[in-house]
């Protein structure tokens, strides 16, 4: 099959195998796939991966034991757990020790004409869903795992750092589910295109006042520092950069101040459907270009402009 493959370098390459789906999986043809920073990082040597990168992803389901997937659109959930941990027990597949995780770690990913998922990983795309809007849905899970861990009041004053992809997800959940955040960043050219949605901008050098939660998106290693500095005595830090997992720290201030910190990664897709479906929000207006997987090369090249948004590869 075509393929997109990370092999100590990118290439395009048209003879990579099929893949073969194990008991209780199936394959589905990819339809389209999103480039995230993640992808951009794995290119760069992250966690030694080797094979097929990309995780956001829609496509058909065309080979099934179960029936009622044959012939689906669907979306999949990029976790597969072993099924018998004490996570996965737990419905927790996403934290199981023994995970795969697509086009991430132990397995092929996206950006190829077929991939392979656990059938309970794949969730049907109703019919009003466009293509281009559901291949938003693995980060728009992503960003309302916020709702499941915390719980923010309407009335509560909520920074987005990072006027990146994260940072635009996040935000775009929260005012899809009729909450005020300001999105702070450091580029003008994306966040005017932020305000063109609705959303209410800042530069993030020029704040000095303080916040009941503070949502770190900024992918920088001095963001988490910066977002102690912006939360008020008892609020809530929302981790979403791993890159703040490496910066220096002065806890000092989290423990004076009673903040409360919190990590949040992947999460469960079907509150971002339903939102999508209820068409409380569009990511569509994110999309800054389109190439098919032959262009894979300057697909990435595309992506890693900080001023692009989202970046789709064309499978079919």
């Amino acid at each position: 099959m075509r393929a997109l493959v990370f092999d100590r370098n990118l290439q395009f390459r048209t003879d990579y195998p099929n893949p073969v789906a194990s008991p209780g999986e199936s394959i589905v043809r990819v339809s389209l796939a999103g480039i995230c920073g993640t992808d951009l990082e794995l290119a760069r040597g992250y966690m030694q991966y080797r094979g097929v990168p990309g995780h956001e992803f829609c496509g058909r389901v065309v080979e099934s034991q179960n029936p009622a997937l044959r012939g689906k659109r669907v979306v999949g959930e990029i976790n597969a757990g072993c099924g018998r941990c004490a996570a996965c027990l737990d419905g927790l597949a996403r934290h199981c020790p023994n995970r795969t995780v697509l086009g991430i770690l132990g397995r092929d990913g996206a950006f190829a004409e077929f991939l392979s998922l656990p059938d309970v990983n794949l969730i049907p795309i109703p019919d009003s869903i466009t293509d281009e809007a559901a291949v938003f849905v693995e980060p728009l899970a992503a960003a309302y795992e916020i709702f499941d861990q915390v719980h923010l009041a309407r009335n509560q004053t909520i920074a987005v750092m990072g006027d990146g992809r994260l940072g635009a997800m996040v935000a775009i959940a929260l005012k899809g589910e009729k909450y005020l955040p300001i999105v702070a960043g450091h580029h003008p050219e994306k966040l005017a295109r932020l305000a063109a949605l609705g959303l209410e901008t800042a530069q993030e050098s020029a704040w000095r006042e303080k916040f009941d939660a503070v949502i770190e998106c900024s992918g920088s290693q001095s963001g988490f520092r910066r977002a102690i500095e912006l939360v008020r005595p008892r609020g809530t830090i929302i981790l979403k950069s791993t890159a703040a997992a490496a910066a220096e720290l002065n806890l000092e201030p989290i423990v004076v101040n009673e903040i409360t910190v919190i990590g949040s990664r992947c999460g469960r897709f079907q509150p971002a459907l339903d939102a999508l479906a209820a068409e409380r929000i569009d990511p569509r207006p994110l999309i800054d270009g389109s190439f098919p997987l032959e262009g894979g090369i300057a697909a990435f090249d595309a992506a890693s402009n900080p001023l692009n948004f989202k970046i789709l590869l064309r499978a079919m």
